[in-house]
């Protein structure tokens, strides 16, 4: 008889990036092999049916999922506003779950908690008596303080104050423990959950919450005589280190000749809080002429981007990074800090990752390789075949399906 999984997803929009696609694609991927039961909130069916009607192709796909809505009552919503108080709200809206569908008792073999965890918030689904996969789980290790510090003291502070919250959960947490007790595998993000939630290699995967359908036209390198556009796509706050790419760009810029500063740009897309004091800083170094900043772009528009660039310039300080696939997909090589996050996801091979120093430090060595990019056509076309190989090898939602099959088998077996 063919395993039949109950999965949670409280993000699920397959018009959205982020943890809405990872939510979409994931249903999707183990409906492949699965009869599955998803369940969500209920802001996100508009949007879900929308889009199978749109996409007759999928009818065959979508019929393997029975999707179920579910909320907290609306009075209880008014106040979910801003990151912290959404995952408060993620908190409560799970555990009202788990007691919703207790007394529905919906006849499954596995039940799936999937989206929006970090490795702080539990997940209540071992109410339900059935083998629990938990996951992807997330982690962003701290922002170096040097790198910090230079957001200001109120960010410094806000980014601190999350810190204690978080060693608060996982010291006195009760559900939380019994989250890491009951789950029989335990999806993880990168390398450093495990040894923060203490899994055993038994019980827990390396499972990236990101991936990609590959694209049918790849990138070209650029020759010589093209543009070389240094690109980055995201929020504009402190952990995705806008400020190190205009920093460190601009460090390459001036160690340029005015030929090869004609043929740069910089390609900056993205908006949040930070974005003032980052065109402050554009101005600053003098870039204005040569920087391009698109503050918002739809989905389709930033995918076009990527077969513009050159280079994906991400000194990301998260444990993760849709756009680093994305980015891959296309050939285009991805700069970044040797970190567990964007560091893990790009090729091991790949001599694009720069290990945490200074800020100064690190910004002069960023600047050395976007030198060496521009100058060695042969270096930029090796790393686009290696981010192609690399991809397609271990970062398509196909290779995401067989993941979740193995582990459902693997669950149900032990």
């Amino acid at each position: 008889m063919e395993t039949r999984v109950l999965i949670t997803a409280y993000a699920v929009n397959p018009y959205k990036g982020s943890e809405d696609a990872t939510g979409w694609n994931f249903l999707l991927q183990a409906a492949r092999h699965q009869q599955v039961v998803a369940v969500t909130r209920r802001n996100n069916r508009p949007d879900i049916e929308r889009y199978l009607l749109a996409h007759p192709e999928l009818a065959a796909r979508a019929a393997r999922i029975e999707f179920r809505y579910f909320d907290l009552p609306a009075w209880c919503r008014w106040w979910k506003k801003g990151p912290l108080l959404s995952v408060l709200y993620f908190y409560m809206w799970q555990l009202s779950l788990a007691l919703w569908l207790c007394w529905r008792r919906p006849a499954v073999d596995v039940v799936h908690s999937l989206n929006f965890h970090s490795d702080w918030t539990p997940s209540f689904l071992w109410l339900l008596g059935r083998p629990l996969v938990w996951g992807p789980v997330g982690h962003h290790p701290a922002i170096p303080h040097n790198h910090l510090t230079r957001h200001g003291r109120r960010a410094y502070l806000r980014d601190r104050l999350l810190w204690t919250m978080k060693r608060g959960f996982w010291r006195f947490d009760p559900f939380l423990r019994l989250t890491r007790r009951r789950a029989g595998h335990v999806l993880c993000v990168n390398s450093t959950v495990a040894p923060v939630l203490g899994l055993s290699g038994q019980q827990s995967s390396l499972v990236p919450a990101v991936a990609v359908e590959l694209p049918r036209l790849h990138h070209t390198p650029a020759t010589p005589a093209d543009e070389f556009v240094v690109m980055i796509a995201g929020r504009m706050v402190p952990l995705k280190g806008f400020d190190m790419v205009i920093t460190a760009f601009a460090r390459f810029y001036r160690g340029l000749g005015p030929e090869e500063q004609s043929r740069c740009r910089l390609q900056l897309i993205g908006s949040g809080p930070e974005e003032e004091r980052l065109h402050q800083l554009l101005r600053r170094h003098g870039l204005e002429h040569c920087a391009r900043h698109q503050a918002w772009l739809p989905r389709e528009q930033v995918l076009a981007s990527y077969a513009q660039a050159s280079v994906f310039f991400f000194p990301s300080h998260e444990g993760a990074g849709m756009v680093v696939p994305e980015a891959l997909s296309y050939g285009v090589p991805v700069l970044c800090y040797a970190n567990a996050g964007p560091g893990e996801l790009v090729p091991p091979a790949s001599g694009l990752k720069v290990r945490y120093g200074s800020f100064t430090r690190n910004a002069d060595e960023f600047a050395a390789r976007l030198t060496a990019l521009l100058r060695t056509p042969e270096l930029r076309a090796a790393e686009a075949t290696l981010a192609r190989r690399h991809v397609a090898a271990h970062h398509t939602w196909n290779r995401r399906g067989e993941q979740l099959r193995a582990i459902y088998t693997h669950v149900l077996a032990s």
